[in-house]
């Protein structure tokens, strides 16, 4: 009897996912062409091992191909989910926000990154995001282009200067990295930055993980990564709070004294839990895609000697005209029109973020088929990006497609749409802009390993870390 209880329990989170299963399609029989997979698991594998292998369009190109529809359903990460191909889907999802659909992240995400913006939607996403936004606005962000000037400066002459070959990602993840926490933190001390990168390393592997919080999985470190950053940032935080109140601090040195000193619109202090989570989230993202981007254009660089001398040229006339010494500002980053058409062309081929995820709010009609309310919903810029409808020949660099009005609408979405467009957008900008006029002006390169394999784990990351010969270039100013 005993044996009979532990296999039910034991099967009957299969059973409730196989019912679930048979009752969607039962009410709603006009749901999307696909395959739910294995019982638990769906699909989620062969979806997370083709972003592994450096390719996650192919988990839905191979679907729509199979499907005839550029709407299918499958089951990932845990959940029954429709994906949306293209620009109308992505337009539909963009468009639609706190309407037909609601921001959602899988159990991983959730449970790693807790309650912030990222996580909330609706009335409360707004007020939160508005106050981030106070720093994130154009107005505020090219206050920090001096600083970014002089941190990149510093960092070339230090890490990259006299060296004959350089591992170009993790040299360029350390960077962007100690950038985001003093912008956005004021911190400073190495060895803070470097215990936070080193947990940093291990959160990332597990954010978008299969949710098994068991000894030695991906899942089971990311935890304790996390735990063990907001411990870190608990103890910044609350000196903060005595440096405030000393006036050692300036309410607006930085998003965290922001955040400390400032009520939202209703009156409100965020709370404490919060603030933390949320700067976690922004060192995450204020430098995961930065670093990732950054590295992917020397890459192509190197390949394209065509654009890589179309770059220099027009970042050598900004020089020239500045005196030594000075540092960039918004009108020189404002000229860099074809350096930036180059780095979107990088984005368009190899995009930082490959997708992101909704959840239906109401039943969805779309394609002529209905997509049932709860179930949730993945778009994808690698798919959308390749598209050849949209991208024509989308295998080669051609950074003259973003000249004039660029591409269709919905159809280049590296960061997103819609309201929940990325919050980051301009601060990445702007740093990638800053780091490239100051590398291209001291540096030539060429690849140490041609053709290295680029893999998504889960932003694209070259698999050896992109070793490169560096050769100085005469240069003043």
């Amino acid at each position: 009897m005993v044996s009979f209880i532990s296999t039910t329990l034991l099967l009957l989170p299969i059973l409730l996912v196989l019912v679930a299963k048979l009752r969607c399609k039962q009410t709603h029989r006009n749901i999307p062409p696909g395959s739910s997979g294995w019982p638990i698991l769906g699909e989620s594998i062969e979806f997370l091992r083709t972003n592994s292998e450096g390719a996650p369009e192919k988990f839905i190109r191979d679907r729509v191909e199979k499907y005839g529809s550029h709407v299918f359903r499958t089951y990932l990460l845990g959940e029954p989910m429709a994906v949306l191909c293209g620009p109308a889907g992505n337009k539909l999802l963009f468009s639609n926000e706190s309407k037909k659909v609601a921001l959602w992240w899988p159990a991983s995400v959730q449970r790693l990154i807790g309650p912030s913006l990222i996580s909330k939607s609706g009335e409360e996403g707004r007020v939160h995001k508005k106050m981030l936004m106070s720093f994130f606005n154009m107005e505020e962000l090219v206050k920090c282009i001096p600083t970014m000037d002089d941190v990149t400066r510093l960092h070339l002459a230090t890490q990259w200067q006299g060296n004959e070959e350089l591992k170009v990602y993790p040299t360029i993840k350390h960077y962007t990295f100690e950038l985001a926490c003093r912008l956005f933190m004021s911190i400073t001390e190495p060895n803070l930055i470097s215990r936070l990168s080193s947990h940093f390393k291990l959160f990332l592997k597990g954010v978008i993980a299969i949710h098994l919080n068991l000894p030695g999985t991906r899942f089971y470190h990311a935890v304790r990564a996390a735990d063990a950053i907001r411990r870190e940032l608990r103890e910044v935080m609350r000196q903060r709070r005595v440096d405030l109140e000393k006036e050692e601090a300036s309410p607006t040195q930085d998003i965290l004294s922001y955040l400390l000193a400032n009520a939202d619109e209703n009156g409100k202090f965020m709370p404490e839990v919060e603030i933390i989570n949320n700067m976690l989230n922004l060192l995450f993202a204020g430098h995961d895609t930065s670093s990732s981007t950054i590295t992917l254009v020397i890459k192509y660089l190197a390949e394209q000697p065509r654009v890589h001398e179309k770059v220099l040229a027009e970042q050598r006339e900004i020089s020239a005209s500045k005196s030594p010494g000075e540092f960039l500002n918004r009108e020189d980053l404002r000229r860099m029109k074809y350096s930036w058409n180059v780095v979107s062309e990088v984005m368009r081929m190899t995009p930082p973020i490959t997708g992101s995820f909704r959840e239906a709010l109401v039943d969805i009609e779309f394609e002529g088929y209905t997509i049932p309310k709860g179930w949730k919903l993945l778009w994808s810029s690698a798919f959308t990006h390749k598209d050849p409808n949209f991208h024509p020949k989308p295998m080669e660099f051609d950074e003259s497609r973003f000249e004039g009005s660029g591409p269709p609408p919905y159809s280049y979405v590296p960061f997103g749409g819609g309201p929940r467009m990325c919050l980051g957008k301009v601060f990445a900008r702007l740093g990638i802009l800053v780091f490239l006029h100051n590398l291209i002006h001291r540096f030539d390169w060429d690849l140490s390993i041609p053709n290295e394999k680029i893999v998504f784990d889960p932003m694209p990351t070259p698999e050896n870390g992109l070793p490169v010969r560096l050769r100085p270039r005469n240069f003043s100013g």
